[in-house]
C-alpha cells in the first residue's frame, strides 16, 4: 500500500510499564488514549475513527472502548490479533477510503498483575504441535534457531548481541523495566530456557497501555506537531503454515519485505532505523536476513561485528525492544520510532534519522512492515 503521506500520526501516548495492580484494561488503554490526545494537541471531539485491539486474553474492543472514551466515531473496528503494524495499515486504509479522518488507536492489557497464562500451544495445528514441544512461542522459536544453526553455523553467542544490545539501550530509556547490564558473559552463563534460548531470547509479559492518533496529512498541516509520515506498508499471509518450506525460518518475510520497499520506493540501504518487533530474539535475527541488512545465514557474524549497536549502521529496536522495555505487542516500537524520527529520543537518539522501518508478525500466520518518513 502506497501511503504518499496520506496518512501520518500526529500523537503518541503511553502508560507505565511493568506491573499496574489494580487497573483494568480499558482503563489502561483509556489512560494511553489521553496521552496520545494531548501529542497531537486535539480534542476528544476531532477524533472521528477507532481501532482497538484486543489481545488473546479478551481485552477490550472498540465498542467497550468507545462507551469508555465517550466516542461514537464514524467508523471503528477491533482487531484481535497482535501487533500494532495491522492497526496502523487498517487505520490508513480507513482514512484514505474517506471512512474517517483523524483515528484513535489504543491497546491495553493487565496481563501480568491478571497472571495471564502463555505457558500453552500456538497456532492453528497446535494439537498436532503440542507433542514436540510447542509451548507458548519458545517452542518453535527454539526450533527455529536451532534450524538456523544447522544450516549456516550461528553460534550462541552471537544469537546473545540481540539481546544484550537491546539491554544498552533499555538502560537509556527511562521507561523500560530491565535496565540492569547484560554482557554475553552473562548470556551465556544464564540456564537454557528452551536449548537453544536463554531467558534473556525471551519477552517478559507486562501490563500496560499504549495509543496513537492517525489522521490525513492535509489535517496534520494544521497542527502544530511535525507528522510522521506512513511512506509505505505491507502485509502477506502464511496460513498453510506447516504445509510451506522451510516453514520454521518464515521466508515468506521476504515478500513483506519486497512489497513495503517497493510502496516507500526505498531499500535496505535507505532505513536508518529498523524496529522488529521480538518476542524472542530469533525474529530479530529472521527480519535482519529476510529485509536485506544483511544476506540470508549472515545475521550471526552481523551482530557479533556491531552492525545493530547505537552507531552502528542499522539501530535496532532503541527503545529496547520487548527483551528489555516492555511486552506491548509491538506498540512501543511504533512510540520510540516517532519519538526517533521527530528526534526527541534523548541519549538513545539516532543523528540524523530520516526513515524507520517497522517489520512484525503474527505468530507463523502472517507479516507486516511499514516504513515511516520524517514529513518533507
Amino acid at each position: 500500500m502506497r501511503s504518499a503521506g496520506q496518512s501520518v500520526i500526529v500523537g503518541i501516548g503511553h502508560t507505565e510499564q511493568g506491573e499496574l495492580p489494580g487497573r483494568g484494561a480499558p482503563e489502561i488503554a483509556a489512560s494511553a488514549f489521553a496521552e496520545a490526545l494531548a501529542d497531537a494537541g486535539l480534542r476528544k471531539s476531532d477524533v472521528d475513527g477507532l481501532i482497538a485491539c484486543r489481545s488473546t486474553f479478551g481485552d477490550a474492543g472498540d465498542v467497550e472502548m468507545g462507551a469508555l472514551l465517550g466516542l461514537s466515531p464514524a467508523y471503528s473496528a477491533t482487531l484481535d490479533y497482535g501487533s500494532c503494524n495491522f492497526s496502523i495499515h487498517l487505520a490508513a486504509m480507513a482514512i484514505q477510503a474517506g471512512l474517517a479522518s483523524t483515528v484513535a488507536l489504543t491497546y491495553g492489557t493487565n496481563a501480568r498483575t491478571g497472571q495471564a497464562d502463555f505457558a500453552r500451544t500456538i497456532g492453528g495445528a497446535a494439537r498436532m504441535t503440542e507433542p514436540y514441544g510447542y509451548q507458548h512461542i519458545a517452542g518453535p522459536a527454539a526450533l527455529a534457531f536451532a534450524r538456523h544453526q544447522h544450516l549456516y553455523g550461528t553460534t550462541e553467542e552471537q544469537l546473545a548481541h540481540i539481546a544484550v544490545n537491546q539491554r544498552e539501550y533499555a538502560a537509556l530509556n527511562p521507561l523500560a523495566v530491565f535496565r540492569t547490564p547484560l554482557s554475553v558473559e552473562d548470556y551465556l552463563a544464564s540456564p537454557y530456557l528452551v536449548e537453544p534460548l536463554r531467558r534473556h531470547d525471551l519477552t517478559m509479559i507486562s501490563d500496560g497501555g499504549v495509543a496513537l492518533i492517525m489522521t490525513s496529512g492535509a489535517r496534520a498541516r494544521d497542527l502544530a506537531r511535525p507528522p510522521v509520515v506512513l511512506a509505505g506498508a505491507a502485509q502477506t499471509t502464511a496460513l498453510r503454515e506447516h504445509a510451506d518450506p522451510d516453514h520454521l525460518l518464515r521466508p515468506w518475510l521476504a515478500q513483506v519485505a519486497e512489497r513495503v520497499y517497493a510502496a516507500a520506493g526505498a531499500g535496505p540501504d535507505d532505513i536508518d532505523l529498523l524496529y522488529a518487533q521480538d518476542p524472542t530474539s530469533v525474529w530479530v535475527l529472521q527480519m535482519l536476513e529476510w529485509f536485506g541488512f544483511c544476506k540470508v545465514g549472515e545475521g550471526g557474524p552481523f551482530l557479533a561485528d556491531g552492525h545493530t549497536r547505537l552507531g552502528g549502521s542499522i539501530p535496532v529496536n532503541t527503545n529496547g525492544g520487548q527483551l528489555s522495555e516492555a511486552y506491548m505487542w509491538g506498540w512501543l516500537h511504533v512510540v520510540e520510532l516517532v519519538r526517533q524520527l521527530r528526534g526527541q529520543a534523548g541519549a538513545r537518539q539516532v543523528r540524523g534519522a530520516e526513515r524507520a522501518l517497522y517489520c512484525s508478525t503474527m505468530e507463523f500466520k502472517k507479516g507486516a512492515a511499514s516504513i515511516f518518513e520524517v514529513a518533507r
